[in-house]
């Protein structure tokens, strides 16, 4: 059983004075929603997503070994510079200084070099995706290829896993982009090798119908979210409805066991935009509440059921804690599906924007 010490190192074998690399990680659509969240980034609830391929970020880190002088008074605190499609980017240090505070254990380098972040994502910024998940993957990959080059023996199995635990320390979903094309996350009876530590790749059979799933992201409103994925989790503390909600995600992930096995789409898409659903009307029935969706994410989603009604194709919706849509298909239908989302769903966008994705396979060195 793995514990959060097991990924505390011991000593390194190696040095390093400089060098770079370079990751892209992809955003992650879950299908089981984690909503709800302990202490250091442990879910209250399992998860499960499809890994995107499309929507990712790509950073490069740069790493300058220091000379810490404290005769001299210099800080012996972190480093670095942060830019953003190579410009400084200062309001994002904050999130990237915390990041470093919580895996510094786990990474205890960190003071010895000087950073330098170069980030970018290929989706547009601002467009409400959310770029947490897929930047801190990233960035994880990046601080394990360094951890790698002072500690050569490292496994691959080793380096993912605490890629994905790191991940999570800054971001809880963003331990889901790390590997894999189906993710899982959390502790599940039945889901073998689970963790609440980090992501693990579906460890059973899949069927033909998911393989190549498609993604088509509906950006009805790219405003800044109204409410923070943090504030949003600590609703869930107090919450009338939450210990039903989190057996409910367990209850579903099960559903998904068979469901991915024997390729039932009818029921995949009764566990999807159940999950969807369920995961606002928490937000809806908490103190304070909030409504998340917009007009248009209603026209959206009766616009789907009336299609799927009236063709038969198994055609769904998803959402995040926002407005937007993820309209999912098989790739068998994704002519007839993208004819209907130009015909009857860009006018529900904003300025009739959207964004093709499909499953990917997790993050890439560059």
């Amino acid at each position: 059983m793995f514990t959060a010490a097991d990924f505390i190192p011991n000593t390194y074998t190696s040095t390093v004075e400089n060098g770079n690399f370079e990751w892209s990680a992809p955003s992650n659509i879950a299908l089981v929603k984690y909503w709800g969240k302990k202490d250091n980034q442990i879910p209250a609830n399992p998860s499960v997503s499809f890994t995107l391929n499309n929507c990712k970020t790509i950073t490069k880190l740069g790493f300058d070994k220091r000379v810490i002088s404290t005769s001299l008074n210099v800080t012996n605190g972190f480093s670095f510079d942060l830019l953003f499609e190579g410009k400084p980017k200062e309001d994002f240090k904050p999130k990237i200084q915390k990041f470093l505070e919580r895996v510094e254990v786990y990474l205890p380098f960190l003071k010895d070099y000087h950073f330098t972040i170069d980030t970018q994502n290929t989706f547009p910024h601002s467009s409400g995706i959310a770029s947490s998940a897929s930047g801190m993957a990233a960035l994880a990959m990046n601080f394990m290829s360094l951890e790698k080059l002072l500690n050569p023996e490292m496994t691959e199995d080793y380096f993912y896993q605490k890629a994905s635990f790191l991940a999570r320390l800054g971001s809880g979903s963003a331990c889901r982009s790390v590997k894999g094309n189906v993710v899982v996350w959390g502790s599940q009876a039945n889901i073998k090798g689970s963790t609440d530590l980090f992501g693990v790749e579906f460890p059973y059979t899949i069927h033909e119908n998911f393989k190549n799933y498609q993604d088509t992201i509906l950006l009805v409103d790219k405003g800044e979210k109204q409410v923070s994925s943090t504030v949003g989790h600590d609703l869930m503390h107090n919450h009338p409805y939450a210990e039903r909600r989190f057996a409910q995600a367990h209850e579903n992930l099960d559903k998904l066991i068979s469901i991915f096995e024997n390729g039932d789409l009818d029921e995949f898409i009764k566990v999807v935009e159940s999950e969807a659903l369920t995961l606002h009307a928490m937000m809806m029935t908490s103190m304070p509440y909030f409504i998340l969706m917009k007009p248009n994410t209603l026209q959206i989603i009766n616009a789907i059921w009336r299609f799927r009604a009236e063709t038969n194709i198994p055609v769904c919706f998803t959402l995040d804690a926002g407005a937007n849509v993820h309209v999912l298909y098989p790739e068998n239908v994704s002519e007839k599906v993208l004819q209907f989302i130009q015909d009857e769903l860009v006018v529900f966008c904003q300025n009739r924007q959207y964004i093709c994705d499909k499953i990917g396979e997790g993050a890439i060195a560059l």
